[in-house]
């Protein structure tokens, strides 16, 4: 019995690291999932006590939480358009078109990935106090804009390198316009990756703490709510949130490949 679980871990330990793996990236989600159901026996208890379904009944049992939440989201979607808008648009310049500073514009788009986000975040405190402007929604909504751009870039820039040219040059040899080029085959090819760069930019924004936490003044999104009742007591209902956004993310994920496989077959 041994020697076949041993043949057989010797013959499949790519799917057996893999799976090592998906457990350990996975295991912390499955501890909020669970502890979604708990009723603690404290409020600083983090221990399973006694499963409840209460918690999912009032997910905004305080107060603030849902108001927080919902901050964070008029946030995220409002960076999320505007970074997807002005990132898309970057990408098809840098990988369409020449022009001098080409490479240093690839380059300056890198940086805010590569900076630290407290670089980042006190940078953006200076400029906002230097210029006069007061801390709250608006500095958050520039800021997570400003990170969220180059995520953008970078996702959209890979998809229109890895497009063939050839599929558009047919297009215009059928008496095709640019317009009915770009609305028929180049936007369709490409929407895929922009569709991934805006979620992407969404769960960075909604995410984020560190700069938030430097540009926010007196305002309260949802990594800020949770960093605060930490010292007092995580209530039950943060977990329900992380949860159901998990379940949301993996959601949009499977239709995606659901859809995507419908048209396959069409």
């Amino acid at each position: 019995m041994g020697h076949r679980i041993g043949r057989w871990v010797a013959d499949h330990w790519v799917m057996v690291v893999a799976l090592v793996v998906l457990g350990y990236l996975f295991l912390p989600i499955a501890v909020v999932g669970a502890l979604s159901f708990n009723r603690p026996s404290s409020r600083v208890s983090y221990d399973f006590n006694e499963f409840t379904l209460d918690n999912w009944a009032n997910p905004c049992g305080p107060a603030e939480l849902c108001s927080a939440v919902a901050r964070s989201a008029q946030i995220g979607f409002l960076a999320t358009v505007v970074a997807t808008v002005l990132g898309t648009l970057m990408a098809f310049a840098l990988v369409r078109h020449r022009f001098r500073g080409r490479g240093l514009v690839n380059l300056l788009v890198f940086l805010p990935m590569a900076s630290p986000e407290l670089v980042m975040g006190t940078s953006l405190l200076a400029l906002f106090v230097a210029g006069g402007v007061p801390l709250g929604f608006w500095t958050v909504l520039i800021a997570h804009v400003m990170f969220c751009v180059s995520f953008v870039v970078v996702t959209v820039k890979a998809r229109l390198a890895g497009m063939d040219s050839r599929l558009e040059e047919a297009a215009m040899d059928l008496y095709a316009n640019e317009w009915q080029t770009f609305r028929r085959i180049t936007l369709p090819l490409v929407l895929p990756g922009i569709v991934a760069a805006a979620l992407l930019a969404f769960s960075l924004s909604f995410d984020d703490f560190i700069i938030t936490n430097f540009n926010s003044g007196t305002t309260v999104t949802f990594p800020m709510y949770v960093w605060g009742a930490a010292q007092r007591g995580i209530p039950p209902q943060v977990n329900v949130i992380g949860t159901a956004m998990f379940a949301i993310a993996v959601l949009l994920v499977l239709g995606g490949s659901v859809g995507r496989r419908l048209r396959v077959r069409r």
